[in-house]
C-alpha cells in the first residue's frame, strides 16, 4: 500500500518539542553567489539540529504498548540526542548504541538529555558496528527501532521543514539545497516541497569524501574515506526508502561545483 507522505508530514507531531526555526537571509553567501540565499536555522532547535523532528515524530507514532517496551537506536551524534530528548519528554525507555570511538562530550550530551530514561551502550569501532549491535538487541528484547533516516515517520518529521520554508518565504523560490547523510532530511523536504510546488528544484549536496547517496542513485562506486567529526554524513549506504525518494524527486549535482 502506498504511503501518503504528505498527510504524514501535515499531521506530524514535531511541534510538541521542536520549534519553527528562522529562515534567515545570508548576505555574504548571497553576494558571493549573485543570488538571494537563505539559511534554515535548525541549529536553534533544543538539540541543535533537525534530527529532533524525525525522532520525536517516530516515537509519537508508537502505541502505548510499544512505548512501554521501549525504543532503541544507533547513532554517534545528533540523532542520538533527538531520541534521548524525546525519550525523556515521553518517559519512554531508550537504548542508544554508540561506537566506542564517540567523543565523551557527545556521550555526556545524550545522557544529560535523556536522564534516567536513556541507557547508552558503547559497542564497536564504527556506526555500522553499533547499528548491527542495536539490531540484535532489538530482536532479543522487542524494542522499536528508531532509525536515523530510513523510516516513513522520521522522513515525515523532517519534511515539516519544507512546509515552514514555503510558509516563511511566499515569494518565488528557485531551489532548495539540502545536505545528505542517509537521506532522511532531503527525502522529507523533497516530498513536501514538490507536493506544493512541483516545479521547485531540490538539489542534494553531500561531502565528496562520503558519496553514498551519489553512488546509490548513479550506480557508481566512488569510495568513502576519511575521518570526520560530522558523523551524520559518514554513512556507508543510504536508506532503501530514502534512495528511491531522492532518485524520483531530487537532483544530485554531477560534480562538487555549484
Amino acid at each position: 500500500m502506498a504511503i501518503d507522505y504528505l498527510k504524514k508530514i501535515l499531521t506530524a507531531k514535531v511541534y510538541d518539542v521542536a520549534q519553527e526555526t528562522e529562515l534567515k537571509f545570508a548576505p555574504n553567501l548571497s553576494a558571493r553567489t549573485g543570488n538571494r540565499v537563505y539559511l534554515k536555522r535548525e541549529d536553534d532547535q533544543p538539540v541543535f539540529s533537525f534530527k529532533l523532528r524525525g525522532a520525536y515524530n517516530k516515537m509519537a507514532s508508537l502505541t502505548p504498548a510499544e512505548r512501554k517496551r521501549g525504543v532503541i537506536t544507533a547513532s554517534a551524534g545528533n540523532h542520538a540526542q533527538g531520541v534521548a530528548f524525546s525519550a525523556a519528554r515521553m518517559e519512554c525507555k531508550a537504548i542508544i548504541c554508540m561506537p566506542v570511538t564517540t567523543p565523551q562530550l557527545k556521550i555526556d550530551g545524550v545522557r544529560s538529555r535523556g536522564g534516567e530514561w536513556v541507557e547508552v551502550v558503547l559497542h564497536g569501532e564504527s556506526y555500522s558496528d553499533a547499528y548491527n549491535h542495536a539490531a540484535k538487541l532489538q530482536e532479543k528484547h522487542g524494542y522499536t527501532f528508531v532509525h536515523p533516516f530510513d523510516d516513513p515517520e522520521v522522513i515525515a518529521g523532517q519534511g515539516t521543514i519544507a512546509m515552514e520554508i514555503l510558509r516563511q518565504h511566499p515569494q518565488p523560490i528557485h531551489a532548495i539545497f539540502c545536505s545528505i547523510g542517509g537521506g532522511g532530511l532531503i527525502s522529507g523536504i523533497a516530498i513536501a516541497a514538490k507536493s506544493i510546488k512541483p516545479s521547485l528544484r531540490i538539489l542534494g549536496v553531500e561531502a565528496w569524501l562520503y558519496p553514498s547517496m551519489y553512488n546509490a542513485i548513479h550506480q557508481s562506486n566512488l569510495p568513502t574515506r576519511g575521518d570526520t567529526l560530522a558523523e551524520g554524513i559518514a554513512v556507508k549506504s543510504p536508506g532503501k526508502i530514502t534512495a528511491e525518494i531522492v532518485r524520483r524527486l531530487a537532483i544530485a549535482p554531477e560534480s562538487n561545483k555549484i
